[in-house]
């Protein structure tokens, strides 16, 4: 089974997402990588992901248009 570039950046955006900066800097990367459907995916999932870590809810400006 292959990965997609989004399941490997969900992965390390979740093994990172103890410190704000540092998940700050992956979704930053990811923005530079990922194609406009995985984007979307990834906004949505986001959305869901930080509901309750209010700390990490500012990288939603990386990626909300």
């Amino acid at each position: 089974m292959t990965r997609t570039m989004f399941s490997y950046t969900k992965q390390i955006l979740v093994n990172v997402s103890f410190d704000p900066v540092l998940f700050r800097k992956e979704v930053e990367k990811a923005v530079k990588s990922l194609l406009p459907y995985e984007m979307e995916q990834l906004v949505d999932w986001l959305k869901t992901f930080t509901t309750e870590k209010p700390e990490l809810r500012a990288c939603l400006a990386y990626v909300e248009q």
